[in-house]
């Protein structure tokens, strides 16, 4: 069975563990990197990662950008929303449609 699990800073991610996720706090980059790893080897379908974690980890996650499992998909954490997560959705989008369909010049 697949599982779900929450990356980043603790303070960010402690409360999805009420909703039944499974919460892996990271204290700095590299724990980041370990950590990913190792959930994306395990039965993980979906990996919600704070967007100042992703930030810090671009490489990691173009690794798996190809695969189609984990989804690893970036949220806000307690710091707010960087933008991170709506510009990778946008980029998909893109590439999919081949344009811009979310966002006009006098949108974003």
């Amino acid at each position: 069975m697949y599982r779900i699990a929450v990356l980043g800073d603790r303070d960010s991610i402690y409360g999805f563990a009420a909703l039944g996720l499974e919460v892996f706090p990271v204290e700095d980059a590299e724990a980041g990197r370990r950590t990913l790893r190792n959930l994306c080897e395990q039965e993980f379908a979906v990996i919600y990662i704070t967007e100042a974690l992703a930030a810090q980890l671009p490489e990691e996650l173009s690794r798996y950008e190809e695969q189609r499992l984990p989804a690893i998909i970036p949220i806000p954490g307690v710091v707010g929303n960087t933008g991170l997560g709506i510009a990778r959705v946008k980029r998909s989008v893109e590439q999919a449609v081949g344009s811009d369909i979310i966002f006009t010049d006098g949108d974003a």
